[in-house]
């Protein structure tokens, strides 16, 4: 991708670049990948600094704060002055996280190479998902879709990763993944003038609407029940992506790589379920879509604590599947009910609610040293019940000022 690539005439925000959507959304595998990496070497860090599970669920807190309290910030900050080029400032610091997990002696550097991965993401975030909606030419939920999937198939791919590369080669071997991190800062520094010449190119065209189609009161509401809705599925994911290994161990007596495989499964079907569930809600409304994710996947969980190793196979497949689907319609609703704020809504769903449930995380930690590690998995069941706030949700019609 060069500067002649992706000529002026194609920046019109009526037409689909979807150059500028796979660019960002295979940096986005690139940051995710990154970021799920350290997750998926717990049980390693775990034998080799002797941690227990309230230093693992700090780890996860570290990296989720760091992003939760950074993201909203940037968003907001960037929706008043846009930054193109800092998006491959965002893929460096992801760098230098790697870098320090690859030579940590002590406890204290894993939690400072999280905490750089977790400004990475904050970085990264707001203004990536702020170019794949410039870039959508109005298919929105299509845009959130690719862009999502690309960091749900990086997640996915870590613990591939963890298993394969970094587990037999040892703890040095995450340095190898500096690579993808340049790949990354290269790919995202074409996107950044493609950004800077489609605002040169838009420049005279009137400013986007930022009048609310609804009251104050209304619009508030709703976002605290979507971050709800959110909250709920990233604390289930949060189990997932940092317990689900040790569960599936002590549970069925499997191998780490074994693990690692199962936790792959889950993770490649939330990506795939992501990449639909966007193009779903373009055609049938994305309140529905939220409607059956959230809710939908209710049963599978409830059942999974008592499954045996075959069917918690098969229902962490399904729950990834449709837990994932309600993201991309989540994401698009927020970002209509508040016309014109794209990065700070970035950064709420993909900072403060992920940065949330890296507090869960913690807290799932110390239950796990207490209560046993399914119990922790038994109460996480009950968590899919928050999709009844839906309820209260507006119409699409209504977010859009269709009707009175």
């Amino acid at each position: 991708m060069t500067d002649t690539t992706l000529p002026a005439q194609r920046t019109s925000a009526d037409t689909t670049v979807f150059a500028i959507i796979f660019a960002v959304s295979f940096c986005h595998l690139l940051n995710d990948m990154m970021q799920s990496l350290l997750a998926a070497i717990y049980p390693m860090l775990k034998q080799n600094y002797g941690l227990d599970f309230k230093q693992i669920g700090f780890l996860t807190l570290t990296f989720q704060v760091t992003a939760s309290l950074l993201q909203p910030i940037v968003g907001t900050y960037t929706d008043k002055r846009p930054m193109p080029y800092s998006l491959p400032v965002g893929m460096a610091f992801s760098l230098v996280g790697l870098g320090l997990l690859s030579v940590a002696t002590h406890y204290a550097m894993l939690l400072a190479g999280a905490a750089f991965i977790g400004i990475g993401s904050s970085i990264f975030h707001p203004e990536s998902s702020r170019v794949a909606r410039l870039a959508s030419g109005g298919r929105h939920g299509l845009a959130q879709s690719f862009f999502q999937v690309g960091g749900n198939f990086g997640t996915a791919l870590g613990p591939l990763l963890a298993a394969f590369i970094v587990l037999p080669r040892g703890q040095q071997s995450i340095a190898w993944f500096s690579a993808a991190a340049l790949i990354g800062m290269i790919v995202l520094y074409q996107v950044g003038n493609w950004y800077q010449r489609y605002r040169k190119a838009n420049a005279n065209r009137p400013a986007a609407s930022k009048q609310l189609k609804l009251p104050r009161g209304k619009v508030a509401m709703s976002l605290i029940i979507l971050t709800l809705l959110v909250f709920s599925k990233n604390i289930y994911l949060a189990s997932i992506s940092s317990y689900y290994t040790f569960y599936v161990i002590h549970k069925f007596g499997i191998s780490v790589q074994q693990s690692q495989m199962m936790l792959f499964l889950f993770l490649g079907a939330a990506a795939v379920g992501t990449i639909v569930g966007g193009p779903i809600g373009d055609k049938i409304g994305t309140k529905a879509v939220i409607w059956f994710s959230i809710l939908g996947v209710l049963p599978f969980t409830l059942i999974m604590p008592y499954a045996d190793l075959f069917w918690t196979g098969v229902l962490t497949v399904l729950i990834g599947l449709i837990l994932s689907s309600a993201f991309p319609a989540i994401v698009v609703f927020a970002q209509e009910l508040v016309p014109g704020r794209v990065g700070m809504i970035a950064g709420i769903f993909f900072g403060f609610a992920f940065g949330m449930a890296g507090i869960a995380a913690a807290v799932l930690g110390f239950v796990a040293d207490n209560k046993g590690i399914d119990y922790v998995y038994m109460i996480c069941s009950f968590l899919p019940f928050l999709g009844l706030l839906t309820i209260f949700l507006p119409s699409m019609k209504e977010v859009r000022g269709e009707q009175a």
